[in-house]
């Protein structure tokens, strides 16, 4: 059996959502964001849904929705994201409300994901953020299970703003397998060099969401690290 050859630089970075999300974002911060988003050869930019539109130029636009707390009505959800595609954003990121998560209540779960891809249907991209680091194997399971039947594009582990940490190979491991290629995964939430990106991508993250970018990718050839959570924050 052949090991695979590892992605270049220009591979991993067509899998970023170069991502800035702080509260304290300011309109010439989301102009270098865009620049170096270009520069860089990223996938896309990630910003707060206040900022948008933003003209990103060949540089796909993304977004947030329900963030970072998931704590929202899912018509309040639904609005939102209705206004993002409005104002040009071409994927959404929705926060589960992560406590009927932890409850099991995954109806709950798979009704607030469809609530949303219903105000923002196909061909926009939607992306399901399930705080992983706050659940149980089996709550990743069952709120990932629930992300595919209402219809979900990619599940993602994390806002990068909860206490509980961000992404672990393990739950990115375990979200690929749930999905079995069905639905894409995104690791975030404190992807902060080349090899943890590397060891994300290995686990079976189809996308990353980071925010020094260019220092990860500057750092693909360290070498790999343990199998464990990122540190919390983007």
């Amino acid at each position: 059996m052949t090991t695979p050859t590892p992605l270049d630089r220009a591979a991993v970075a067509r899998m970023v959502d170069h991502t800035l999300l702080k509260p304290e974002t300011t309109q010439a911060d989301v102009e270098a964001l865009v620049a170096e988003a270009q520069a860089l050869g990223v996938y896309s930019i990630c910003v707060s849904p206040s900022m948008l539109p933003v003209d990103a130029g060949p540089v796909l636009v993304a977004t947030v929705c329900g963030f970072p707390s998931g704590k929202h009505h899912s018509e309040v959800k639904a609005a939102e994201a209705a206004r993002a595609v409005t104002d040009g954003a071409h994927e959404v990121d929705m926060v589960i409300d992560l406590g009927a998560a932890r409850a099991g209540d995954f109806a709950a779960v798979e009704r607030d994901v469809a609530a949303v891809r219903a105000a923002a249907p196909a061909p926009v991209v939607l992306k399901v953020i399930i705080e992983s680091a706050a659940l149980s194997d089996e709550q990743i399971v069952g709120t990932c299970r629930a992300a595919e039947a209402a219809g979900a594009d990619f599940v993602k582990t994390s806002t990068g703003f909860h206490p509980a940490g961000g992404a672990s190979a393990h739950a990115v491991r375990l979200m690929a397998q749930t999905v079995g290629g069905r639905l894409g995964v995104k690791a975030s939430g404190g992807v902060r060099t080349g090899a943890a990106a590397r060891e994300m991508i290995a686990a079976g993250a189809t996308r990353l969401g980071l925010s020094g970018t260019a220092a990860v990718l500057d750092g693909l050839d360290e070498p790999a690290v343990e199998d464990g959570a990122a540190t919390s924050g983007y």
